[in-house]
């Protein structure tokens, strides 16, 4: 399964509620399959500009990033149910490419060619 990181801005709520929705949020996701490896708190925030989501304008939202990993086929459904949920500003979802292991351009002969 491809790993993915969810951008998600919720409206501005008290801490319960907006512990509600990211529950939700998270629930909906392994019920679909996927597999949650992190959730970041990255706070509340001014929007970049005001924003207008269920006849509500917005101009701060709670910031939360959730990497997991799921099928590519469950992507649109969450999608369309995140844009459904009336705490949700806006959902992004990202790709994240696996991370190689750091080595090397070049190989050891290479290398001590350059250092000459």
């Amino acid at each position: 399964m491809p790993r993915y990181e969810l951008a998600l801005i919720l409206k501005a709520m008290q801490r319960p509620e907006t512990a509600a929705a990211v529950r939700r949020t998270v629930e909906t996701l392994m019920e679909r399959g996927a597999v949650v490896r992190n959730l970041e708190n990255m706070g509340e925030r001014l929007l970049p500009y005001k924003m207008t989501k269920h006849n509500e304008r917005h101009s701060r939202g709670t910031y939360f990033l959730v990497d997991f990993y799921c099928a590519p086929s469950i992507l649109d459904g969450l999608l369309n149910h995140l844009h459904r949920d009336v705490d949700v500003v806006r959902p992004t979802v990202l790709k994240k490419e696996e991370q190689e292991p750091k080595s090397s351009c070049c190989d050891e002969k290479t290398r001590q060619e350059m250092k000459r």
